[in-house]
């Protein structure tokens, strides 16, 4: 894999061209402090007084007014035209852990391609953020500091098993996948594990649990304050 172009100690904030929420950017930012928009992002960034760090993708969708707002080194085209721009934001972002908005409304097509790249781009773990949840792709192994209650829904993206804890309703001994058995509306009984076998397990969490996600999933990132 080439160099990324940004490479950062700290949590990222990508936003893409897709509905944004009125206090969607200004709650990524809190937990994710370093903005990178994909594409048109960079529009929705900029009315709302925020800079990117450096804007990825085409570029064929900005404005002539962003791009005359935009410096230019930190405008990074890439042409090609066989993934989505936030697959060519994502994958050049090394970082512990990057939040997405504006990728979860909006088209369907848009949000099915967006789930699919948090599976082929698993080594880039990355969570993103919708009006009332998070979803993201679980790694080999994982520990959320979940409370009893809280909503925990696993959707397969490919056959897929594992182990839990702290489930109300385990998936021990269950195979998963799509056109079969999946595991959304579950509810936590605590902090739960996750065990998986394989890759392409999506999670599900309430939008609250965002700083549990990233915790979890970049325990050593860099604080946001």
């Amino acid at each position: 894999m080439a160099d990324p172009i940004l490479r950062t100690s700290r949590a990222v904030t990508l936003i893409g061209g897709g509905p944004v929420g009125s206090g969607d950017l200004a709650f990524a930012l809190a937990h994710a402090p370093v903005l990178v928009a994909a594409d048109s992002g960079a529009v929705t960034a900029l009315e709302a007084g925020h800079m990117p760090q450096a804007v990825i993708g085409d570029l064929d969708s900005l404005d002539a007014d962003t791009r005359a707002a935009m410096p230019p080194e930190r405008m990074h085209r890439i042409t090609e035209q066989d993934s989505t721009d936030f697959d060519k934001a994502l994958r050049n972002i090394a970082a512990p852990v990057v939040v997405g908005i504006g990728f979860s409304g909006g088209r369907l097509d848009h949000q099915l391609a967006a789930l699919s790249t948090l599976i082929r781009l698993a080594a880039r773990p990355c969570i993103l953020l919708g009006d009332a949840e998070i979803v993201f792709h679980a790694p080999r192994s994982l520990m959320l500091d979940l409370e009893a209650g809280a909503r925990v829904s696993l959707f397969p993206m490919r056959g897929v098993s594992g182990r839990s804890t702290g489930l109300r309703w385990p998936i021990d001994g269950l195979a998963l996948a799509p056109g079969g058995r999946i595991g959304t509306s579950n509810q936590a009984t605590g902090p739960v594990t996750l065990d998986v076998d394989g890759g392409g397990l999506l999670v599900m969490l309430p939008r609250a649990a965002l700083g549990v996600a990233m915790s979890a999933l970049a325990p050593d990132a860099a604080p946001a304050g």
